[in-house]
C-alpha cells in the first residue's frame, strides 16, 4: 500500500541491493535501512558483506547477506529464493554493482585504436549485464507483485564524452538506454506501480576510480583537479548526498516518475567552463 502519511518512508519495504560491498553501496545500505526497509546486501566479499549487515541493524533494520557474483544468473536465482523463504517478497531493487576496469581505460599516450578489447568487453559484460542480470531475476518478482522501484546506476559518461574510460562510457549509455526500455515495457506489462529508473553520480571517490584520482600521496591527480574545477561546487561528491535521491526513487513519493535518470553531481553537467 502506498503510505499516504510519510511518502518517503520506505518501512516494511524488502531492498535488495547489489554491489552492497563497495564505496556507495555502503551509503546506500546505511540509508534504506534508515528509512526503515528490510535490506538484502548481495557482494561478493563475506567480510564486507557482514560489516554491511551489521550496520543495518545499527540502523534498527533487519538485513540479510547473500555471496554472489551478479554475473551469474544461478547464483542470483539462489539469492532471490533465499530472499523470498525469510521475506516472502522484493520491493526494490538498487543496481549497484559495477565499477571501471583498468584495461579498458585508454591512456592520453596509448594508441587510441589498440584498446584492449577483451578488457573492454568484461567492462561491459560487469557494468551493462552486471544491471540486466540482476534485473531479470529480482525484477521477476517485483512485476509479479505488480509494485516496485529498480533503480540502475549510470553515469556522467553517459551523459558527455569522458576521456579514457572507453569501456565504461560503453556500459553506461547503453544502461541508460536500458532504464527507458524496461520502464516502458514493465509499465505496459505489469501495471503503472512498477518502476526503473536511474541515478547518474557526479566523481565520487571509490576502489575503483581511486588510482585515476589520487596520487600515492592522496592529493588529487591532474585529472581529479580537472573534474573538481568543472564542478560549480568546486569538490567532489560524498557517497551520502546520493542517498536522498535514491530513497526518493525507492518511495512510494516518486510513484510519477518512470524511465528517468537523475543527475546528482554539483552541477557539472549544467556547467558550459564559463
Amino acid at each position: 500500500m502506498t503510505n499516504y502519511q510519510n511518502p518517503f518512508s520506505l518501512e516494511e519495504k524488502v531492498i535488495v541491493i547489489t554491489g552492497a560491498t563497495g564505496v556507495l553501496g555502503e551509503a546506500f545500505v546505511l540509508a534504506v535501512a534508515q528509512a526503515g526497509a528490510k535490506v538484502a546486501i548481495v557482494g561478493r566479499n563475506e567480510e564486507r558483506a557482514q560489516a554491511r549487515v551489521a550496520l543495518a541493524q545499527s540502523a534498527g533494520a533487519d538485513a540479510l547477506s547473500l555471496i554472489c557474483d551478479v554475473l551469474d544468473e544461478q547464483a542470483l536465482i539462489d539469492a532471490r529464493e533465499t530472499i523470498l523463504a525469510k521475506w516472502g517478497r522484493i520491493d526494490g531493487l538498487v543496481n549497484a554493482a559495477g565499477g571501471n576496469i583498468p584495461g579498458a581505460v585508454i591512456a592520453p599516450n596509448q594508441d587510441l585504436f589498440a584498446a584492449n578489447m577483451n578488457d573492454t568487453r568484461q567492462a561491459v559484460e560487469l557494468n551493462l549485464f552486471g544491471t540486466v542480470l540482476p534485473t531479470h531475476v529480482f525484477g521477476k518478482v517485483i512485476a509479479a507483485q505488480g509494485k516496485g522501484s529498480i533503480i540502475n546506476i549510470s553515469s556522467l559518461a553517459a551523459q558527455r564524452p569522458i576521456t579514457r574510460v572507453l569501456g565504461y562510457t560503453i556500459a553506461k549509455t547503453a544502461i541508460e538506454g536500458y532504464t527507458k526500455w524496461m520502464a516502458v515495457e514493465l509499465a505496459q506489462r505489469y501495471g503503472d506501480k512498477v518502476r526503473v529508473n536511474a541515478i547518474a553520480p557526479g566523481v565520487f571517490l571509490t576502489e575503483q576510480n581511486k588510482d585515476l584520482l589520487t596520487n600515492p600521496d592522496g592529493s588529487y591527480t591532474e585529472r581529479a583537479q580537472k573534474f573538481v574545477t568543472n564542478t560549480p561546487y568546486g569538490r567532489l561528491g560524498n557517497p551520502v548526498e546520493l542517498t536522498g535521491t535514491l530513497v526518493y526513487l525507492l518511495s512510494d513519493a516518486s510513484g510519477f516518475v518512470n524511465g528517468e535518470t537523475i543527475v546528482v553531481d554539483g552541477g557539472f553537467n549544467a556547467y558550459s567552463g564559463v
